[in-house]
Protein backbone atom coordinates (compact mmCIF):
# COMPACT_ATOMS: atom_id res chain seq x y z
CA UNK A 1 0.00 0.00 0.00
CA UNK A 2 1.33 3.44 -0.91
CA UNK A 3 1.52 6.31 1.56
CA UNK A 4 -1.17 8.15 -0.39
CA UNK A 5 -3.51 5.15 -0.17
CA UNK A 6 -2.84 4.77 3.57
CA UNK A 7 -3.66 8.42 4.17
CA UNK A 8 -6.82 8.13 2.07
CA UNK A 9 -8.01 5.12 4.07
CA UNK A 10 -7.29 6.82 7.37
CA UNK A 11 -9.28 9.86 6.31
CA UNK A 12 -12.16 7.71 5.16
CA UNK A 13 -12.37 5.89 8.49
CA UNK A 14 -12.37 9.07 10.56
CA UNK A 15 -13.70 12.32 9.12
CA UNK A 16 -16.15 10.82 6.67
CA UNK A 17 -17.32 7.71 8.47
CA UNK A 18 -20.05 9.54 10.39
CA UNK A 19 -21.91 10.03 7.13
CA UNK A 20 -21.41 6.51 5.79
CA UNK A 21 -24.39 4.20 5.69
CA UNK A 22 -22.74 1.47 7.79
CA UNK A 23 -21.37 3.91 10.40
CA UNK A 24 -24.52 4.81 12.28
CA UNK A 25 -24.30 6.51 15.65
CA UNK A 26 -24.53 4.45 18.82
CA UNK A 27 -28.13 5.59 19.13
CA UNK A 28 -28.98 3.23 16.30
CA UNK A 29 -27.02 0.29 17.66
CA UNK A 30 -28.19 -2.84 19.47
CA UNK A 31 -26.09 -4.37 22.25
CA UNK A 32 -26.25 -7.76 23.94
CA UNK A 33 -24.69 -8.13 27.38
CA UNK A 34 -24.37 -11.67 28.72
CA UNK A 35 -24.75 -11.82 32.47
CA UNK A 36 -26.41 -8.46 31.99
CA UNK A 37 -28.30 -8.38 35.28
CA UNK A 38 -25.35 -8.83 37.63
CA UNK A 39 -23.24 -6.10 39.21
CA UNK A 40 -20.94 -5.27 36.30
CA UNK A 41 -23.54 -6.29 33.73
CA UNK A 42 -26.14 -3.88 35.10
CA UNK A 43 -23.64 -1.00 35.11
CA UNK A 44 -22.69 -1.77 31.50
CA UNK A 45 -26.34 -1.94 30.41
CA UNK A 46 -27.11 1.33 32.14
CA UNK A 47 -24.11 3.13 30.62
CA UNK A 48 -24.83 1.92 27.08
CA UNK A 49 -28.54 2.66 27.37
CA UNK A 50 -27.78 6.20 28.51
CA UNK A 51 -25.80 6.57 25.28
CA UNK A 52 -28.94 5.71 23.33
CA UNK A 53 -28.07 2.08 22.60
CA UNK A 54 -30.88 -0.48 22.59
CA UNK A 55 -29.63 -2.89 25.24
CA UNK A 56 -30.54 -6.55 25.61
CA UNK A 57 -29.50 -8.14 28.90
CA UNK A 58 -29.02 -11.88 28.84
CA UNK A 59 -30.21 -14.07 31.70
CA UNK A 60 -30.96 -17.73 32.37
CA UNK A 61 -34.41 -19.08 31.50
CA UNK A 62 -36.85 -18.44 34.34
CA UNK A 63 -34.54 -15.99 36.11
CA UNK A 64 -36.64 -14.82 39.05
CA UNK A 65 -35.26 -11.28 39.19
CA UNK A 66 -35.74 -10.48 35.51
CA UNK A 67 -39.01 -8.56 35.80
CA UNK A 68 -37.79 -6.51 38.75
CA UNK A 69 -34.59 -5.66 36.89
CA UNK A 70 -36.48 -4.61 33.76
CA UNK A 71 -38.90 -2.52 35.78
CA UNK A 72 -36.13 -0.74 37.65
CA UNK A 73 -34.13 0.06 34.52
CA UNK A 74 -37.12 1.22 32.51
CA UNK A 75 -38.16 3.30 35.51
CA UNK A 76 -34.93 5.23 34.91
CA UNK A 77 -36.07 5.90 31.36
CA UNK A 78 -33.65 3.41 29.80
CA UNK A 79 -34.36 1.42 26.65
CA UNK A 80 -33.59 -2.11 27.85
CA UNK A 81 -34.83 -5.58 27.06
CA UNK A 82 -34.22 -9.06 28.42
CA UNK A 83 -33.42 -12.28 26.59
CA UNK A 84 -33.51 -15.68 28.24
CA UNK A 85 -31.05 -18.36 27.20
CA UNK A 86 -28.40 -20.72 28.51
CA UNK A 87 -25.03 -19.49 27.24
CA UNK A 88 -23.55 -22.92 28.02
CA UNK A 89 -25.77 -24.46 25.34
CA UNK A 90 -25.22 -23.65 21.66
CA UNK A 91 -28.77 -24.37 20.54
CA UNK A 92 -30.22 -22.31 23.38
CA UNK A 93 -27.98 -19.41 22.34
CA UNK A 94 -28.96 -19.77 18.70
CA UNK A 95 -32.64 -19.64 19.61
CA UNK A 96 -32.12 -16.65 21.92
CA UNK A 97 -30.33 -14.61 19.25
CA UNK A 98 -32.93 -15.56 16.64
CA UNK A 99 -35.58 -14.08 18.94
CA UNK A 100 -33.48 -10.95 19.52
CA UNK A 101 -32.94 -10.43 15.80
CA UNK A 102 -36.61 -11.02 14.99
CA UNK A 103 -38.04 -8.73 17.67
CA UNK A 104 -35.39 -6.05 18.23
CA UNK A 105 -32.84 -6.35 15.45
CA UNK A 106 -29.34 -7.68 14.74
CA UNK A 107 -26.73 -7.25 17.45
CA UNK A 108 -23.98 -4.69 16.74
CA UNK A 109 -22.28 -4.69 20.16
CA UNK A 110 -21.50 -7.85 22.10
CA UNK A 111 -20.29 -7.87 25.70
CA UNK A 112 -19.17 -11.30 26.89
CA UNK A 113 -19.61 -10.79 30.61
CA UNK A 114 -21.23 -13.95 31.97
CA UNK A 115 -19.10 -16.17 34.17
CA UNK A 116 -18.90 -18.17 37.37
CA UNK A 117 -16.25 -18.93 39.95
CA UNK A 118 -15.50 -22.22 41.63
CA UNK A 119 -12.57 -21.36 43.84
CA UNK A 120 -10.31 -23.93 45.44
CA UNK A 121 -6.69 -25.02 45.39
CA UNK A 122 -5.66 -26.95 42.30
CA UNK A 123 -4.81 -30.20 44.09
CA UNK A 124 -8.40 -30.40 45.36
CA UNK A 125 -10.03 -29.74 41.98
CA UNK A 126 -12.14 -32.37 40.31
CA UNK A 127 -13.13 -32.30 36.65
CA UNK A 128 -16.36 -30.41 37.37
CA UNK A 129 -14.40 -27.61 39.07
CA UNK A 130 -12.19 -27.19 36.04
CA UNK A 131 -15.15 -27.23 33.68
CA UNK A 132 -16.79 -24.59 35.87
CA UNK A 133 -13.84 -22.32 35.16
CA UNK A 134 -11.77 -22.72 32.02
CA UNK A 135 -13.88 -24.92 29.74
CA UNK A 136 -17.13 -23.28 30.86
CA UNK A 137 -16.09 -19.81 29.74
CA UNK A 138 -14.45 -21.09 26.56
CA UNK A 139 -17.73 -22.74 25.56
CA UNK A 140 -19.67 -19.58 26.36
CA UNK A 141 -17.46 -17.49 24.09
CA UNK A 142 -18.08 -19.88 21.22
CA UNK A 143 -21.82 -20.19 21.80
CA UNK A 144 -22.47 -16.45 22.07
CA UNK A 145 -19.94 -14.89 19.72
CA UNK A 146 -20.70 -17.31 16.92
CA UNK A 147 -24.29 -16.00 16.79
CA UNK A 148 -23.30 -12.41 15.95
CA UNK A 149 -19.90 -12.36 14.26
CA UNK A 150 -21.00 -13.08 10.69
CA UNK A 151 -23.72 -10.44 10.80
CA UNK A 152 -21.28 -7.84 12.09
CA UNK A 153 -18.85 -8.63 9.29
CA UNK A 154 -21.56 -8.50 6.63
CA UNK A 155 -22.78 -5.10 7.87
CA UNK A 156 -19.22 -3.75 8.13
CA UNK A 157 -19.44 -2.68 11.77
CA UNK A 158 -19.24 -4.42 15.12
CA UNK A 159 -17.83 -4.21 18.62
CA UNK A 160 -16.98 -7.17 20.84
CA UNK A 161 -15.71 -6.64 24.37
CA UNK A 162 -14.74 -9.58 26.56
CA UNK A 163 -14.69 -9.07 30.32
CA UNK A 164 -11.62 -10.76 31.75
CA UNK A 165 -9.82 -10.14 35.06
CA UNK A 166 -6.52 -8.87 36.39
CA UNK A 167 -6.09 -12.35 37.84
CA UNK A 168 -5.55 -13.56 34.27
CA UNK A 169 -2.28 -11.63 34.40
CA UNK A 170 -1.06 -12.01 37.95
CA UNK A 171 -2.83 -15.20 39.04
CA UNK A 172 -4.62 -15.69 42.33
CA UNK A 173 -4.29 -18.32 45.03
CA UNK A 174 -7.18 -20.77 44.77
CA UNK A 175 -8.18 -19.62 41.28
CA UNK A 176 -6.19 -21.69 38.79
CA UNK A 177 -9.34 -22.50 36.82
CA UNK A 178 -10.64 -18.93 36.89
CA UNK A 179 -7.25 -17.38 36.04
CA UNK A 180 -6.77 -19.81 33.14
CA UNK A 181 -10.25 -19.06 31.81
CA UNK A 182 -9.76 -15.32 31.94
CA UNK A 183 -6.29 -15.52 30.37
CA UNK A 184 -7.80 -17.53 27.52
CA UNK A 185 -10.35 -14.78 27.01
CA UNK A 186 -7.69 -12.29 25.98
CA UNK A 187 -6.00 -14.81 23.70
CA UNK A 188 -9.39 -15.29 22.07
CA UNK A 189 -9.77 -11.51 21.66
CA UNK A 190 -6.35 -11.06 20.04
CA UNK A 191 -6.83 -13.91 17.59
CA UNK A 192 -10.39 -13.03 16.58
CA UNK A 193 -9.45 -9.36 16.23
CA UNK A 194 -7.03 -10.28 13.44
CA UNK A 195 -9.67 -12.27 11.61
CA UNK A 196 -12.33 -9.55 11.52
CA UNK A 197 -10.46 -6.24 11.59
CA UNK A 198 -10.78 -5.61 7.84
CA UNK A 199 -14.56 -6.02 8.12
CA UNK A 200 -14.99 -3.09 10.52
CA UNK A 201 -15.24 -5.24 13.67
CA UNK A 202 -13.09 -4.66 16.75
CA UNK A 203 -12.48 -7.15 19.55
CA UNK A 204 -11.03 -6.06 22.88
CA UNK A 205 -10.70 -7.14 26.49
CA UNK A 206 -11.37 -5.28 29.73
CA UNK A 207 -9.58 -6.80 32.73
CA UNK A 208 -10.90 -5.29 35.98
CA UNK A 209 -9.38 -5.70 39.38
CA UNK A 210 -11.68 -6.41 42.31
CA UNK A 211 -14.98 -4.63 41.77
CA UNK A 212 -17.57 -3.73 44.38
CA UNK A 213 -20.25 -6.24 43.40
CA UNK A 214 -22.48 -8.47 45.47
CA UNK A 215 -20.10 -11.39 44.98
CA UNK A 216 -17.15 -9.43 46.36
CA UNK A 217 -19.19 -7.97 49.20
CA UNK A 218 -19.96 -11.54 50.28
CA UNK A 219 -16.28 -12.29 50.93
CA UNK A 220 -15.08 -12.77 54.48
CA UNK A 221 -14.20 -9.34 55.93
CA UNK A 222 -10.61 -10.31 56.68
CA UNK A 223 -10.05 -11.48 53.08
CA UNK A 224 -11.67 -8.38 51.62
CA UNK A 225 -9.61 -6.12 53.87
CA UNK A 226 -6.39 -7.85 52.79
CA UNK A 227 -7.30 -7.20 49.15
CA UNK A 228 -8.08 -3.53 49.73
CA UNK A 229 -4.77 -3.10 51.58
CA UNK A 230 -2.95 -3.92 48.31
CA UNK A 231 -4.75 -1.21 46.37
CA UNK A 232 -2.93 2.16 46.34
CA UNK A 233 -6.25 3.99 46.07
CA UNK A 234 -7.44 2.18 49.17
CA UNK A 235 -10.74 1.07 47.67
CA UNK A 236 -12.35 -1.35 45.26
CA UNK A 237 -13.34 -0.36 41.73
CA UNK A 238 -16.96 0.57 41.14
CA UNK A 239 -18.98 -1.23 38.44
CA UNK A 240 -19.61 2.13 36.78
CA UNK A 241 -15.87 2.60 36.28
CA UNK A 242 -15.62 -0.70 34.42
CA UNK A 243 -18.64 0.29 32.36
CA UNK A 244 -16.92 3.56 31.46
CA UNK A 245 -13.92 1.72 30.01
CA UNK A 246 -16.20 -0.52 28.01
CA UNK A 247 -18.28 2.37 26.72
CA UNK A 248 -15.13 3.89 25.28
CA UNK A 249 -14.13 0.67 23.52
CA UNK A 250 -17.49 0.39 21.72
CA UNK A 251 -17.49 4.04 20.65
CA UNK A 252 -16.41 5.46 17.30
CA UNK A 253 -13.48 7.11 19.05
CA UNK A 254 -12.04 3.63 19.66
CA UNK A 255 -12.43 2.42 16.08
CA UNK A 256 -8.63 2.09 15.72
CA UNK A 257 -8.25 -0.04 18.86
CA UNK A 258 -8.54 -3.80 18.49
CA UNK A 259 -6.86 -6.81 20.06
CA UNK A 260 -6.16 -4.65 23.10
CA UNK A 261 -6.24 -5.44 26.80
CA UNK A 262 -7.55 -2.60 28.93
CA UNK A 263 -6.57 -2.89 32.58
CA UNK A 264 -9.35 -1.10 34.39
CA UNK A 265 -7.49 -1.17 37.63
CA UNK A 266 -7.51 1.43 40.36
CA UNK A 267 -4.78 -0.80 41.75
CA UNK A 268 -1.29 -1.03 40.35
CA UNK A 269 0.03 -3.75 42.63
CA UNK A 270 2.38 -6.53 41.56
CA UNK A 271 4.12 -4.33 39.00
CA UNK A 272 1.10 -4.08 36.72
CA UNK A 273 0.51 -0.92 34.72
CA UNK A 274 -2.65 0.09 32.88
CA UNK A 275 -2.67 0.09 29.09
CA UNK A 276 -4.98 0.78 26.19
CA UNK A 277 -2.50 -0.23 23.54
CA UNK A 278 -2.57 -3.29 21.34
CA UNK A 279 -0.77 -6.10 23.15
Amino acid sequence: MTTTEAVRRAGTSSDTEAGAGNRASLKQRIAFVSGGMGGIGTAVCRRLARSGVKVVAGCLPGYERKDDWIGRMRGEGLQVHAAEGNVDDYESCADMFYQISSVIGPVDILVNNAGITRDGVFKAHVAADWYGGDQHQSQQRLNVTRQVIEGMMERGWGRIVNISSVNALKGQFGQTNYSAAKAGMHGFSKALAQEVVKKGVTVNTVSPGYVLTGHVKAMKPEILNSIVEQIPMGRLARPEEVAGSLAYLVSEEASYITGAKHLDQRRLAHGLTPTRTVQ
